[in-house]
């Protein structure tokens, strides 16, 4: 409600939900699910109708509350940020099977499959098959080291993204990602040498390409 002090005239602001946008209908259903204090709750794309600045917003605001009142939180996402930004535990499922369960670190670090390698980080790992080998090699995109290893690779393109840069590669005519902390520009068709240690290498059967 609104009041006017001086005349003693208050005016009602209340609105249903229904005369509500999606988003403010998406918060009041939000609000409904943690205030019943039922200790297990499901959420389905809950945040799926908001901006991207409210959706980050939210996300910590639920988690905050879903700590703070012990809740068991069901929360199912398309949105692999959400998944490993909020989540104990993920159960990644891809055409109706479970792919992987376990921790958001579990999952990044050490993946089950491609499958779940390609789902879980931005940009996913790489998944590299080298000449003479019938398996796949994952590797993660900062673990890749420029100017030193036994490989090499041509620079297509380069993205600045301030902190770093983030380098496409062709390497044995496979696109790689590769996440370079140096600020200073690359020029393109360039052949680089570049390499990873092995404990952070991920290796994979071609069957389960």
């Amino acid at each position: 409600y609104q009041c006017d002090w001086s005349s003693d005239v208050c005016s009602s602001d209340l609105r249903y939900p229904a005369q509500l946008s999606g988003g403010q209908r998406q918060r009041v259903a939000l609000a409904r699910a943690v205030v019943s204090q039922h200790p297990l709750c499901l959420m389905d794309e809950p945040l799926s109708n908001l901006d991207a600045q409210l959706r980050a917003e939210m996300r910590v605001e639920l988690r905050r509350l879903q700590q703070a009142l012990g809740l068991t939180l069901v929360y199912v996402t398309h949105d692999q940020v959400e998944a490993m930004g909020m989540a104990d535990r993920i159960v990644l499922l891809h055409e109706g099977r479970i792919a992987q369960v376990g921790t958001p670190i579990e999952l990044y670090e050490r993946p089950a499959s491609p499958v779940v390698a390609r789902f879980i980080g931005q940009p996913p790992m790489n998944l590299i098959r080298l000449p003479g080998e019938d398996g796949l090699r994952g590797i993660r995109p900062e673990h890749i080291a420029l100017g030193q290893g036994p490989h090499t690779a041509v620079l297509e393109s380069a993205e600045y993204h301030g902190a770093d840069r983030l380098l496409s590669l062709r390497l044995h005519d496979q696109l790689i990602k590769v996440r370079h902390a140096g600020r200073e520009a690359l020029p393109l068709g360039q052949s680089m040498s570049l390499g990873w240690l092995a404990e952070r290498e991920c290796r994979f059967p071609s069957e389960d390409a």
